[in-house]
């Protein structure tokens, strides 16, 4: 067991996040994402049972977000004729803002280019997020020196 890391980062999900290079993508998909479809080209790892905010408090201190480029958070829109739930969005929010990533921008991708996106990845993590459009890519950064 190593100190100051959550249990919530598997082995696996520590040298996939090691492996990262700034720009690279990871997807935070919910229960119902199908990653193992989308994630061909990716690594695909499993994280049952945890919520995205989970494990997002429990990624961003070891994860620095990219400050180039655009949103560094990027959301799934809602399908005309579904709404979304706000607090989705609030939660990871504020699981950035507890980060010290309170300047890191947030935005909305169409269901298909969100799935698009998502093929390009270089890592997708299935979690147990069971709200409605709870998936979320984020973009890694340079880490300051």
């Amino acid at each position: 067991m190593l100190k100051g890391i959550s249990p919530l980062v598997s082995p696996e999900m520590l040298a996939t996040l090691s492996a990262m290079g700034h720009g690279d993508e990871l997807v935070l998909a919910d229960a119902h994402f199908p990653a193992a479809t989308f994630g061909r080209n990716a690594v695909v790892l499993r994280a049952d049972g945890i919520s995205v905010e989970c494990l997002l408090d429990a990624i961003l201190p070891l994860f620095e977000l990219d400050s180039y480029g655009g949103a560094p958070m990027i959301t799934m829109e809602a399908v005309p004729g579904d709404a979304l739930d706000p607090a989705v969005e609030a939660s990871y929010r504020a699981a950035a803002d507890r980060a010290g990533y309170a300047w890191a921008s947030m935005e909305r991708l169409e269901r298909f280019a969100f799935y698009e996106r998502s093929k390009k990845a270089f890592a997708i993590v299935q979690t147990g997020e069971t709200r409605k459009y709870g998936n979320l890519i984020i973009r890694k950064g340079v880490t300051p020196t």
